[in-house]
């Protein structure tokens, strides 16, 4: 027997309306705020990953699945989305539309070869927006208001905002500093990934979970420290624009976004839900403005987050919420042998003017098929044989409160409607 490749799912027809009631609410909150959607690619060039997410990153040098085409390009399935929608602005020149900022949306899987955990999974399905072209803290507070809101709408309460700013450019390369002369004298403690990525991007050891209990990374110099005026009043209107908002944040200092592109604002949605599991990072987001150059495109900036729906369900699950989902069928009918040809027809007839509508194809008794009817949730049934094909009148019962009205087969769709 040939099994599912370790770290994917079947999503089967139980579980299947879940995701399709998440995407369409993600779809609508997308459409409210005025964000187009966009698809990418599920596989790109490995040198968009290996620039855009970073060489020095776990993604890249560990998780990616990459292999070589038949032209001997090395190709790379989307470890994430943010990377291929900047290679789709910067190729498109969305930078030349009249309407700006461009403010994008996305829905698909996303590969990483990681271990397999509680609601983590080496094919999983990412929704995430991007907005770029407008560095205005005003931006950066509707983003995380977006973000804010599509959790509240699942009635997600046990929930938690945190924020942080890494600042600018300057600011950050003056941490980094500060962070390169703290871990020196005892770099030598830690794994060979932090040591390798001291001198390079020492913010990614703050990241790493091999080391976070170590005293070091504990006492570390705070980003805050080193904001200039700037970076201080801009994360200072951000909070302020989310205070307007109604969004209840935390600010963490801890906080940081480890990639060189990442500047200014840092977010992270948490839960707090008994059981959810020992990673409480339900999504995370930022502001990043160097990605575009990085990437040969235009001098521009841009905010984005990206969820797991996977966490998310894992999170309504913890919280103990159902989601409102009714996936019943309009119409079943009982079919008798002399009728079958009749019914198929029928069938077919009011499947066109818009009824969801089953018959048996067991040959069962009534009882059976009625019974069949309840276990798909027919709203409503009736017998067809040869009395009420010969008459052009029906019993139209309704399942729930058994009230049965005698109709003609023309009122069927009315009737039901």
């Amino acid at each position: 027997m040939i099994n599912i490749p370790r770290g994917t799912q079947d999503i089967l027809p139980s579980e299947s309306p879940k995701w399709r009631y998440i995407e369409n609410r993600l779809h609508e909150i997308s459409r409210q705020f005025n964000y187009k959607e966009i698809r990418t690619p599920i596989f790109e060039s490995t040198d968009l990953f290996a620039r855009g997410v970073g060489d020095t990153t776990d993604i890249v040098q560990k998780e990616m699945y990459t292999f070589k085409d038949k032209g001997d390009r090395s190709i790379t399935l989307r470890p994430e989305g943010t990377a291929a929608v900047v290679r789709s602005y910067i190729e498109n020149k969305m930078h030349g539309d009249a309407n700006q900022p461009i403010k994008l949306y996305y829905n698909g899987p996303m590969f990483r070869y990681e271990r397999k955990q509680k609601g983590r999974y080496r094919q999983f399905v990412q929704y995430g927006v991007e907005a770029i072209g407008a560095e205005n803290p005003a931006m950066d507070a509707e983003v995380i208001h977006m973000l804010y809101t599509i959790y509240r709408s699942f009635g997600l309460k046990h929930i938690k905002l945190h924020i942080n700013s890494i600042g600018d450019m300057e600011s950050r390369q003056d941490y980094k500093q500060a962070l390169i002369k703290h871990f020196e004298p005892v770099i030598d403690t830690f794994c060979s990934d932090c040591q390798n990525r001291l001198h390079i991007n020492p913010m990614r050891i703050l990241d790493c979970k091999v080391d976070a209990d170590k005293e070091a990374v504990k006492n570390a110099p705070k980003i805050t420290e080193y904001l200039n005026n700037y970076s201080k009043n801009y994360y200072e209107e951000v909070k302020r624009y989310l205070d307007i908002l109604g969004v209840p944040y935390v600010e963490d200092t801890n906080l940081v976004r480890g990639l060189d592109y990442y500047t200014h604002t840092a977010f992270e949605m948490m839960s707090e839900a008994e059981g959810f599991g020992a990673i409480t990072t339900l999504c995370g987001g930022g502001r990043y403005n160097g990605l575009l150059e990085m990437l040969d495109g235009p001098k521009e900036t841009g905010i984005g987050f990206a969820l797991s729906i996977e966490r998310l369900l894992l999170a309504l699950e913890a919280e103990g919420i159902e989601l409102p989902i009714e996936e019943s069928v309009d119409l079943f009918i009982v079919t008798m042998p002399e009728t079958l040809e009749a019914t198929v027809q029928l069938v077919a007839k009011l499947r066109t003017e818009g009824l969801s509508v089953d018959m048996d194809y067991l040959n069962r008794k009534i009882k059976g098929q009625m019974k069949q009817a309840d276990r798909i949730q027919a709203k409503y049934t009736f017998v067809y044989g040869e009395n009420e094909l010969q008459s052009g009148m029906i019993k139209l019962k309704e399942m729930t409160s058994g009230e049965v009205k005698e109709i003609s087969i023309d009122e069927i769709v009315t009737s039901i409607k």
